[in-house]
């Protein structure tokens, strides 16, 4: 084998082993989801990132948005945008595919982004009967995320952190990214 060949398999081995996956059940500890959600209602249009737990991908990030297109009863498109440092900012983004795990209650997000290299589930823990809001998070209890249509007040936000702690996460680490 060529040295070249060699360095091309090692180079694909580091990449395939550093994937994001989906975790396994058994590393299931979020709380599960309450409600069901109307998909139609729910991934389709432009969400605001209010709030989220840190980590690595979302520094530097502000006025983040999900933009949600659903293509069929299963099948739901995902585009992540942030604009980096301020919300005049350049703007970073990443699509993905998802696939409703729970057909019906609909709760359940898989999104497979970066061609298929990075995998979350995403739960929808949390909601308001007019789905102005959103609360999700990852099964594993170590993502969060706080959706609004709106840009919301102060008291909104106070009442979605609670809630957010009511489910058992700890809030006095969430971020607050500037909005649009």
């Amino acid at each position: 084998m060529t040295l070249v060949r060699l360095s091309a398999l090692a180079a694909l081995a580091l990449m395939v082993s550093a994937c994001v996956t989906a975790p396994s059940p058994s590393e299931y500890r979020a709380p599960a989801p309450l409600k069901p959600v109307d998909a139609e209602r729910l991934y389709s249009g432009r969400w605001l990132e209010v709030a989220r737990l840190p980590m690595s991908i979302t520094d530097g990030c502000v006025a983040g948005a999900s933009n949600y297109t659903l293509v069929n009863e299963t099948r739901v498109d995902v585009l992540d945008t942030c604009q980096v440092d301020t919300p005049d900012g350049r703007e970073k983004a990443i699509g993905g595919r998802g696939e409703i795990l729970d057909p019906g209650t609909n709760t359940r997000l898989r999104v497979r982004y970066v061609a298929g290299f990075v995998t979350w589930d995403y739960w929808i823990l949390d909601r308001a009967e007019d789905y102005s809001w959103f609360i999700s998070a990852d099964p594993t209890f170590e993502k969060l995320f706080i959706y609004t249509r709106e840009i919301p007040t102060d008291a909104e936000l106070q009442a979605l952190v609670r809630r957010s702690a009511e489910l058992g996460y700890d809030v006095s680490k969430l971020e607050f990214p500037p909005a649009e």
